[in-house]
């Protein structure tokens, strides 16, 4: 299901998409393809877009992997959502797998629960190198949220500042 909602809710918020999908490897390259063709409308360089692309990528896989152990399964849904607020890009990823036990620990750069998959534990820290801003919450049994947050352009974050 893809929804693209635009309404004036408050004054800055441009735009708004979200995008459910089964948790299935091949749907890792759909997502980060939406969410960069969404975000285009901000014009973003080609270095912005690739940010982007590679932590979309990252949370995708994770929830994919790891939230779900790679397993299929008609109820194993990754869902992703985006706002964009004046040159802001918000981005969340959400799923229903079995979540992270230390959420400190699986931040850990080369940090992994699947070495035998050759995964090399620097999903969060590309996220957090990527993005502006990365939030992960999680609960045992119940899932995985990862927010992130890109700042499009050269303007600056506060309001009236040059």
């Amino acid at each position: 299901m893809i929804e693209i909602v635009n309404e004036n809710r408050n004054t800055q918020v441009k735009n708004e998409m979200r995008i459910e999908f089964l948790a299935i490897s091949e749907n890792e390259a759909f997502a980060r393809t939406a969410v960069a063709a969404f975000v285009s409308q901000l014009n973003p360089t080609l270095e912005e877009i690739s940010d982007i692309k590679t932590a979309v990528s990252e949370a995708v896989t994770n929830s994919i992997i790891h939230g779900y152990d790679g397993e299929d399964g008609e109820n194993n849904m990754v869902w992703v959502s985006c706002l964009i607020k004046n040159d802001v890009l918000e981005v969340e990823i959400r799923d229903k797998g079995v979540g992270i036990e230390d959420v400190e620990k699986a931040m850990e750069p080369l940090f992994t629960t699947k070495p035998e998959l050759d995964r090399s534990g620097m999903g969060f820290a590309f996220m957090e190198a990527f993005m502006d801003d990365l939030e992960v919450i999680s609960e045992v049994g119940h899932g995985t949220t990862v927010r992130m947050v890109k700042k499009l352009g050269t303007t600056s974050w506060i309001e009236g500042e040059d």
